[in-house]
């Protein structure tokens, strides 16, 4: 398993970082063109249902505190 990300060669040059988080959770910034600002992008593999309670409470925290560590006046929006 893991995550990852392919990046189009004509956008490669915006990317600043990558951070794989763990083998479910990892995420691309990209330096927004003109406005001086930051795109995050999460990539997430999600337990599956099968998971017991405390596994998918485990990684829904995990997930939590990675969102959470972006600055707050970059806009969220959950897919």
């Amino acid at each position: 398993m893991g995550t990852g990300f392919f990046v189009q060669q004509t956008i490669a040059s915006a990317v600043k970082r990558v951070e794989f988080v763990n083998d479910r959770v990892s995420y691309i910034v990209l330096r927004e063109r003109g406005r001086g600002c930051n795109i995050i992008v999460l990539n997430v593999q999600a337990t599956s249902e099968e998971k017991s309670d405390e596994s998918k409470d485990s990684f829904c925290e995990e997930l939590e505190q990675v969102f959470d560590h972006f600055p707050k006046y970059h806009m969220k929006r959950r897919f």
